[in-house]
């Protein structure tokens, strides 16, 4: 399972270096590619493969000089690997950079109608749709609101967006609010996937305010200045497994401080499902959180049993089960002095495949553990996912058709436990989340195709 991308916009001095820094401090979103657009009498891109730093090295990011841009980084839904955001397509006469993060589940249909009405598409991401159908209602009606408003109406699915044309920058967050969108005005206005991005240039102790942007509110940024209007709203759904595992655990999404929420999990976690250790330990760094709840909780001491490699990147290493288990320890080492002889409850936010919790139970029982607990921090992952999120089809899912037993003994713990929905649901403290991975009941606006 892997973070959907993240997008910035700002209209500020010195917004291509800015929208930079934040893309740094949102690149946990996606690692495939970076993206800058910005507007000097025209739009202009620097864009490429890799991580923030690698695409912008050199001359790169000193070539852009403009007080408008959009931002992206992308782990890829759908589309080539090799398009980056944001892109840039035309229509309508006009042309337009996009920076988005969602799926949108109605693209095919959409883009067969468009492609029958003449319009030619210029890449096969679904991303290039929300500019599409934006400059098409924008020809008919005039105004950028009312564009958006048929945008809102025409394309289901998850999508905060940025779009930048004409000297002016759009953002909108879908009706039902799927993926986060932060909003932050202090020297300029600035918006982000995460709100933790937000606080590198807005000082709230100095006047700087930052908040949620409402499901179905669009900002429109020109020269006369910045306006918002909230032109549509569904019933809220926003993506739990932001609050799982995804957001950084510094931002607060719609109003819920992510590391607070996990901590819950975790106390949940104990409350619902105790276990008998001598030590808790996390699977860093996605299980640490949880995992000092269910210590707080639960009483048994916690300690860094387990000591993550931040500097290996990605490892390619031949197929075989000797170098399947070299690539965990590369990952992961065992600190065998809090594992040895003691009984382990190790806490993870989820369970995907179960191959990686496999080979970290057998990492610790060759660590000397004489017990492992599992415990999951989120219910059992049975569905797929339509709103942007990279989860393997169904049949791929561990728990999708077994029991728990069976995940139990396919991991090869000594125990396994998830937090129940409505611990998860207590934790967060919202009821307005989509659940449908974890439960099957996906949100009705998402599915309804035009």
């Amino acid at each position: 399972m892997r973070e959907k991308c993240g997008i910035f916009a700002a209209a500020t001095e010195n917004a291509p270096k800015k929208a930079y820094y934040a893309l740094i401090a949102l690149q946990h979103r996606g690692q495939e590619s970076a993206g800058i657009s910005v507007w000097k009498h025209r739009i202009r891109t620097v864009s490429g493969l890799g991580l923030v730093q690698d695409v912008f090295n050199g001359k790169a990011l000193s070539s852009l000089r403009s007080n408008l841009a959009i931002a992206h980084v992308r782990y890829s839904t759908s589309g080539s690997l090799t398009e980056t955001q944001p892109l840039e397509t035309e229509c309508c006469g006009k042309r337009i950079a996009i920076a988005h993060n969602g799926t949108l589940t109605n693209f095919l249909p959409l883009r067969r109608k468009y492609e029958g009405m003449g319009v030619r598409f210029h890449h096969s991401v679904d991303s290039e749709l929300l500019g599409i159908s934006f400059l098409r209602h924008l020809k008919e009606t005039g105004d950028e609101f009312e564009a958006m408003r048929g945008v809102f109406n025409e394309v289901k699915g998850a999508y905060s967006v940025a779009l930048l044309f004409d000297g002016k920058i759009i953002v909108a967050r879908d009706p039902v609010g799927f993926r986060p969108l932060s909003y932050g005005t202090g020297d300029g206005h600035y918006f982000a996937s995460e709100d933790s991005a937000l606080r590198l240039f807005v000082d709230e102790t100095e006047g700087g305010e930052i908040r949620d942007v409402q499901p179905g509110e669009v900002f429109l940024i020109s020269e006369e200045g910045v306006e918002s209007r909230v032109l549509a709203k569904e019933r809220h759904h926003h993506c739990v497994f932001e609050y799982i595992y995804f957001a950084r655990p510094d931002s607060t999404i719609d109003g819920v401080n992510v590391y607070q929420a996990r901590v819950r999990m975790g106390m949940e976690l104990a409350r619902e499902s105790p276990a008998d250790g001598d030590v808790v330990i996390a699977v860093p760094d996605s299980g640490r959180a949880a995992a000092l709840g269910f210590s707080m909780e639960s009483g048994i001491p916690y300690s860094e049993g387990l000591i993550k490699n931040r500097y290996i990147g990605r490892t390619f290493i031949t197929p075989g089960q000797f170098y399947r288990e070299l690539k965990v320890k590369l990952k992961l080492s065992p600190v065998r002095e809090v594992i040895d002889g003691k009984r382990v409850v190790l806490i993870d936010d989820s369970i995907v495949r179960g191959t990686t919790m496999r080979r970290i139970v057998s990492l610790l029982r060759k660590a000397g553990a004489k017990e492992v607990h599992v415990r999951i921090s989120s219910p059992p992952i049975r569905h797929p996912c339509y709103m942007g999120i990279d989860l393997p089809t169904r049949h791929e899912l561990i728990a999708a058709f077994g029991s728990v037993e069976k995940v139990r003994e396919a991991i090869g713990a000594d125990s396994l436990a998830y937090l129940s929905v409505e611990g998860l649901i207590r934790a967060v403290g919202k009821k307005d989340l989509c659940l449908a991975c974890l439960t099957g009941e996906y949100p009705e606006w998402s599915f309804r195709f035009y």
